[in-house]
This record gives structure tokens, sequence and C-alpha cells, in this order.
């Protein structure tokens, strides 16, 4: 059986390593769906839903901003899972974002 689009975002999604985050464009990419970007946040929305579950947490836009934070049950939780991982995040925004940044088309 072939996977959706979905379950293969979630598989990727659960590479991310801790302390390290990728952008919704960068996981469309790797899937080889460059102008997807939104339909991974659309997966990335119904992740709570996924078994085993994923570090949606690691996921933002390619700006660095939280902007998937109104998914999880507190605003202020993927901030706070993300801290616990030592990403420093002010005003919704990660610092050093390059450098926490995880490419899944190179560190794969």
């Amino acid at each position: 059986m072939e996977q959706s689009f979905y379950d293969q975002v979630f598989e990727l999604v659960r590479l991310i390593p801790k302390g390290r985050v990728t952008s919704y464009g960068a996981i469309a990419k790797s899937l080889g769906a460059g102008g997807s970007a939104r339909m991974v946040g659309y997966a990335m929305s119904n992740a709570h839903l996924a078994h085993p579950t994923i570090p949606a947490h690691r996921v933002v836009n390619s700006s660095g901003l939280l902007t998937g934070k109104f998914h999880f049950s507190e605003p202020n939780l993927m901030q706070e899972m993300l801290e616990k991982e030592g990403v420093v995040v002010k005003n919704d925004k990660i610092q050093n974002f390059k450098q926490h940044f995880w490419d899944p088309l190179v560190e794969l």
C-alpha cells in the first residue's frame, strides 16, 4: 500500500533530532513536492492524530517563526518543548535559526 502524503510527512518529522528544527517548505521539497509547504502545514495540523507520536514542535516556518503553536493544547507549549531541547525562542521566533535548522535533503 502506498503511503499517503501525510504519512510521508509524519515519517520525516519523526527523524528531526532533538534541539533541531525544520520548515514546512524543507519537508515538502525533500518529499519531491517543492511547492507544497501549505500541504505540509495541513498535515502538521493533524499531527496529534499520528501514532506513534511525532515531534510537531520541531516544524516551523522558513523564517523560524512558531506559526503552528496554535495547534498545540496550549499556545506556549511549542516554545516550552523547544526550550527544553535547548532552542532559544524570543517573540515566537527561533534565535540562531540557521544553527538549529535541519535540512532533510542534506542530513538524511
